[in-house]
């Protein structure tokens, strides 16, 4: 049994930031039902797909979940969402704030009248400040919390780094908020209010190492980790391809330079120490790399390797899928569908030895809709007058 069985998620969410906190709640054994609204998510149009409304983003975030659609424009709509509340233990939202009150979600109200849930917002910004309610996603959150800026200093030019990490961390993040306010619940009883903003999140993913000099008043040097700031800090050349190589404690120093029969640099004063290393880094990593351009990636990998020092040979993302480690431990798996196989990275943690299975595909648009409401005490005829009114879709309807 998957450690969140019994669990039950409502997740209102859509693109990234919400989906795959959800996805992760799933994985983790909970029954986690997808609450669209009648047009659908927008990633399932985005990427290829076997058909259409299934594009490749959606199946990347909504893994193991079951599909319902409701208008929650429409008081009935809002009804049997307040009907679907009294049984569930989490709803998660990516919503703007300012809109909530309007589809029956406005949280004082909503808690009132369900004390034991926990109401997740995911939000772009913190309610309080002056960006409270301003619409955000990863490429504006990227860039106001410092990620673009660090690019800059890293490249001279401001980037997005190329993958959604703003969603991606922000939708741990929220996992992780949930989870604590679930083991809340079972010492007070009641659940509550959780905030989960996008902005807060990255700047305090980003301070971990970056605040550096600035955790003193007045501070004791700059923003910004020189280690990991350093223009040196990169995959080495070699003679015939590229080395990673993470050099870290004396003692890695010294097997490096021991095997690259440079021993002399381990009496100079500017390396003696990580204090006096990292204030000296771009110095000993270009001397680093210097070095490692004198052999192949192979035979650095053999002495390294000897020497106890961490490295690897850079992995491109098309040889991932033919990894001997991620086949050894059987990380991707296969699920088939009536529309063909699909392919999933697996769920990375373990438990007790044993990997969560990737078994249930995303759920088209509204698929399991009537299933949901009967489990809810929905009765057939209150299903069908949802679906006649329109509050509720089910799947192969017509937006």
């Amino acid at each position: 049994m998957l450690p969140l069985h019994g669990l039950k998620v409502i997740d209102l969410s859509s693109v990234v930031f919400g989906p795959y906190c959800a996805q992760w709640l799933a994985d983790l054994g909970a029954d986690v039902i997808k609450l669209e609204a009648p047009e659908g998510d927008s990633t399932r149009q985005t990427g290829p797909g076997l058909e259409p409304g299934m594009a490749a983003l959606f199946l990347g975030c909504n893994r193991g979940k079951r599909g319902l659609v409701l208008d929650l424009k429409t008081a009935d709509g809002q009804a049997a969402l307040d009907r679907l509340l009294a049984g569930a233990d989490v709803l998660l939202h990516s919503i703007r704030p300012q809109k909530l009150a309007s589809l029956g979600l406005a949280p004082d109200a909503l808690l009132a009248r369900h004390p034991r849930l926990v109401f997740a917002g995911l939000h772009g910004f913190g309610e309080a400040g002056p960006y409270g309610g301003l619409p955000a996603y990863d490429d504006v959150i990227q860039g106001m919390s410092g990620i673009a800026d660090l690019m800059a200093q890293s490249t001279g030019t401001p980037r997005y780094m190329p993958t959604i990490i703003a969603d991606k961390v922000s939708g741990l993040t929220a996992g992780l908020a949930i989870l604590a306010a679930i083991v809340r619940r079972q010492t007070t009883g009641k659940g509550g209010f959780v905030e989960i903003p996008m902005f807060e999140t990255m700047v305090a993913f980003n301070f971990v190492e970056h605040f550096y000099g600035h955790h003193f008043d007045p501070p004791r040097g700059p923003l910004g980790y020189p280690r990991v700031m350093a223009p040196w800090r990169r995959p080495l050349e070699t003679a015939d391809g590229h080395l990673c190589m993470m050099a870290y404690t004396d003692a890695h120093w010294r097997g490096f330079f021991t095997a690259a029969g440079a021993a002399d640099h381990l009496d100079d004063p500017r390396f003696a120490s990580i204090a006096t290393r990292t204030a000296h880094i771009d110095a000993i990593y270009g001397i680093a790399g210097a070095l490692v351009r004198g052999r192949t990636t192979a035979a650095w990998l053999d002495v390294l390797e000897a020497a106890q020092v961490p490295c690897a040979k850079v992995i491109t993302l098309a040889d991932l899928e033919r990894d001997p480690h991620l086949a050894a431990t059987g990380f991707f798996t296969s699920v088939d569908t009536p529309a063909g196989p699909l392919r999933f990275p697996g769920v990375p943690v373990l438990f007790d030895g044993e990997r969560p299975p990737v078994a249930v595909a995303p759920p088209h648009l509204g698929e399991h809709s009537r299933a949901v409401l009967l489990e809810a005490g929905f009765s057939d005829a209150d299903i069908a007058a949802l679906l006649a009114s329109r509050a509720a879709r089910q799947k192969g309807e017509a937006a």
